[in-house]
């Protein structure tokens, strides 16, 4: 039978000035451990540390813009526009740009603080 997911869980972000994290589905929100799906606020000029996930993640932009920054150029995700980041790439995600940006993560297997890798 299908399962309706009441609503997401709202978790802290790591990163200045703070973002939103909605996580629909995932870890924490529905115990699920084989992919996890949010939706992501985050403000103009955010950025977090750099990191080397265990998971790939596929991130697709709703509205505004998503610099995500590799080991060799950094790429500009517009609205409408989607990247996938493989396991094991560095990569470091921010929103420079004017309006921030809103966008929705799937991480499989799903996000987690023991395999995100975060630099120090």
């Amino acid at each position: 039978m299908p399962e309706l997911i009441h609503s997401p869980t709202l978790i802290e972000a790591p990163g200045e000035p703070p973002k939103v994290i909605r996580e629909v589905a995932g870890r924490v929100n529905t115990s699920e451990v084989r992919l996890s799906i949010a939706h992501m606020t985050s403000p103009e000029g955010w950025s977090e540390p750099g990191q080397r996930p265990g998971f790939d993640e596929y991130t697709y932009v709703l509205r505004g813009c998503l610099l995500v920054e590799t080991e060799s150029d950094p790429v500009r995700v517009e609205a409408g526009q989607a990247i996938l980041c493989r396991a094991g790439e560095w990569i470091r995600y921010s929103s420079p740009f004017e309006g921030g940006a809103d966008y929705i993560a799937i991480c499989l297997p799903a996000f987690s603080l023991d395999t995100v890798h975060r630099d120090e």
